[in-house]
């Protein structure tokens, strides 16, 4: 018997600290053991608990989270059909290409089939950037999102804070360039 997800959708802008909604139950999605390395060196980096999750990309290439441990990250989570996230979806391409090769951004989409989800990154070219098909809504649960959009914001430290709805291009940028920040 299928296990149904059912999510909250377009919700207000919450951190993690301010969420009343509970945790929902998690783990990781794929454990991902071991360490990996920095580009460029030879010392490992430990992989945190929250980048240990494997996927399929759009085009059904493997990703695995573990690829982002020592980098600065942004997560997007968001849905095809939701009217906020296609609101927000133009400041999330222009800030993913001006911050090219210093920040990586992923976008995560879920609560939909993965041609929607295609059409979606076509329509408001968000092309620059990996966007993974969390179609059972797997990855959402790891980082415990419960509505779109929202983001989680990775620093090199493996830290990570959640922001649970819509976010300005201004104050995307602000938190983007805050997680490279001493």
């Amino acid at each position: 018997m299928p296990l149904t997800v059912a999510l909250v959708g377009c919700g207000a802008a919450r951190t993690d600290a301010g969420s009343s909604q509970p945790p929902s139950p998690t783990g990781p999605v794929s454990a991902v053991s071991g360490p990996t390395r920095t580009p460029g060196s030879d010392a490992p980096v430990a992989v945190p608990e929250r980048l240990r999750f494997t996927s399929k990309t759009l085009d059904g290439a493997a990703f695995s989270g573990e690829s982002l441990a020592g980098k600065a990250a942004v997560l997007w989570f968001w849905a095809p059909w939701c009217p906020k996230c296609q609101r927000e979806a133009p400041g999330v391409a222009a800030t993913a290409k001006a911050h090219e090769g210093t920040m990586t951004f992923l976008g995560v989409a879920a609560q939909d089939e993965v041609p929607a989800m295609r059409g979606f990154v076509d329509k408001y070219g968000l092309g620059s950037f990996q966007h993974l098909a969390d179609v059972d809504a797997a990855i959402w649960r790891h980082f415990d999102v419960t509505r779109q959009p929202a983001y989680a914001f990775v620093r090199p430290d493996g830290s990570v804070e959640l922001v649970k709805g819509q976010l300005t291009t201004a104050e995307l940028g602000d938190r983007v360039r805050g997680l490279t920040a001493p």
